[in-house]
């Protein structure tokens, strides 16, 4: 359970780690590239925040993912500019692939009877047979 602490100061990460992020793409020229952070928790002792993106086009996704991962350190110290009125100590940034939107879309395609498993029990996994 995330106390009020914890998600305000996920809230503030999370505004300006977009900022960030999207101010890179522009800046950069990419074209056809959306990135959003979905979601910031942070742990209890404010030491590390998880950071979930969002990335669209979903096959760009681990590509995207590896390059913010191996600029963190940059993306960290322009965080610390931008919050450093607000925390004393800036967490360090863990950055994840937040697949819920797909998690949703397989959902609604089995609600909607396009992979219905009710029909087609071999697309349920604990089915197949091996």
């Amino acid at each position: 359970m995330e106390t009020n602490r914890q998600k305000k100061i996920g809230s503030v990460l999370q505004k300006d780690l977009v900022d960030i992020l999207q101010g890179e793409v522009r800046k950069n020229g990419i074209t056809n590239l959306v990135i959003s952070v979905s979601k910031v928790s942070v742990t209890t002792d404010l030491s590390i925040a998880k950071v979930f993106l969002s990335v669209f086009p979903q096959n760009k996704a681990e590509e995207i993912l590896e390059a913010v991962r191996s600029n963190t350190p940059l993306i960290k110290h322009d965080l610390s500019q931008r919050v450093k009125l607000q925390l004393r100590k800036v967490p360090n940034l863990i950055f994840y692939i937040d697949d819920s939107l797909d998690y949703i879309e397989k959902i609604d395609n089995a609600l909607s009877g396009k992979e219905n498993p009710i029909e087609n029990p071999d697309l349920l996994e604990r089915r197949k047979k091996s």
